[in-house]
């Protein structure tokens, strides 16, 4: 089959040609080979770039972008990252806020499916990454091909081709796009794991046979992923924490694995689960009844729930504290409960639930007289709910 052929299928196959598609434009090669393959398939498309203003040529990028969307009759805007100075990982940082401000764009456009341009050659790297961390079989199950996020529907159609042959499909229609020099830059992880995929060639591993195994390891955690199903109704949540039943620990130890990593992602809402030795130890004291922490989170007697030290900061009454709550009602400060807060609560054990619990639960406060302890039963107009419910994810 030809190439465009090939790859003009794998779009068709992957996004809807009853709606118009969002395209992630950055301006390289994948994005650029996407937007001109959406276009050759016959779709109607939008464009959005996201400038991260890491780099002084960024504006000046986007805006070449912009004209060259202009030149095609395709709808373009630029998203700007507004950041001050970016402490931690940078590029987790930057890949979490690109991902919020194409949502943003898409919901404000009122479109409901956005197309990236990852590769096979992303997923090998992922793998490879995975390798590092010691991941399991879910953190070696590569890139979800599609996912979920407030309502809009991100697809990688692209999977299954290859970096080299989609600039090589680019370069035969005389098409140009713009290499970020940051993909050159050894200080960032996935740079490195890029260049050790290169050297690993001789020995037969490919991006296509690693993108293979992915795919090979994705099948099994499909299969897993009903026994954790099932393991996970043996973990309850209350006031925000969570609870393992002893039936969790039945389960062979990938599953009760999986069944922790959730519960870690819940808690915190990361993206990526810890390296799995300090997952595995977390697992074990958790199944012994033992103390441990780990990741801004605290096991205690099978129970595990928020660290003290890792809540967010306080906020006013009706914005989201901790990443999780939203407390509603009368005017006030949201904080902690904490222990100063639980001995101005009389009666807080007739809420059933465990001290370290509470600890850890919203209080609402005037300077240092709290006004409401939902979770431990003082609520007087103010009421606690979790944003979002627990939930089973990678």
């Amino acid at each position: 089959m030809p190439v465009e052929d090939r790859l003009v299928g794998l779009i068709r196959a992957a996004l809807p040609a009853d709606q118009t598609i969002g395209v992630a434009l950055s301006g390289g090669g994948d994005s650029t080979a996407l937007l001109h393959l959406c276009l050759a398939a016959g779709l109607r498309v939008e464009a959005v770039t996201v400038d991260h203003r890491l780099r002084s040529e960024s504006a000046a990028e986007a805006e070449a972008v912009g004209a060259e969307c202009r030149r095609l009759g395709v709808p373009h805007e630029v998203s700007v990252w507004e950041h001050g100075v970016v402490t931690g990982n940078l590029m987790d940082a930057a890949r979490r806020a690109r991902v919020g401000l194409i949502r943003d764009w898409a919901r404000d456009r009122r479109i409901g499916v956005v197309a990236l341009g990852h590769t096979r050659d992303d997923v090998a790297e992922t793998v490879l990454m995975g390798l590092a961390r010691s991941a399991g079989v879910a953190g070696l199950s590569g890139l979800r091909p599609e996912w979920q996020e407030d309502g809009v529907r991100f697809v990688r159609p692209l999977l299954q081709a290859g970096r080299g042959e989609l600039r090589d499909w680019l370069r035969a229609r005389g098409i140009a796009w713009v290499d970020d020099p940051t993909n050159e830059n050894d200080r960032f992880t996935r740079v490195k794991a890029r260049k050790a995929l290169a050297a690993l060639a001789p020995l037969g591993i490919t991006a296509a046979r690693l993108a293979d195994v992915a795919a090979n390891l994705a099948r099994v955690q499909e299969a897993l992923a009903v026994q954790v199903g099932e393991a996970g109704r043996a973990v309850d949540e209350q006031a925000g924490a969570l609870r393992f039943g002893p039936e969790v620990w039945s389960h062979p130890v990938e599953v009760q694995r999986q069944v922790v990593v959730a519960a870690l992602l819940w808690l915190t809402d990361a993206d990526y689960a810890p390296r799995a030795q300090a997952v595995e130890r977390l697992r074990a004291a958790l199944s012994a009844g033992l103390d441990a922490t780990l990741a801004g989170c605290r096991a205690r007697r099978g129970w595990l729930m928020r660290e003290p030290r890792a809540l967010g900061n306080p906020v006013a009454v009706g914005q989201p504290w901790d990443g999780r709550w939203l407390v509603e009602g009368p005017a006030g400060e949201v904080r902690a409960l904490g222990a100063e807060g639980l001995r101005q609560v009389a009666d807080w054990r007739n809420a059933g639930l465990p001290r370290e619990v509470l600890l850890v639960t919203p209080g609402v406060w005037e300077g240092e007289r709290l006004l409401a302890a939902p979770c431990a039963g003082v609520s007087a107009g103010w009421q606690a709910r979790l944003q979002s419910p627990f939930t089973l994810r990678r």
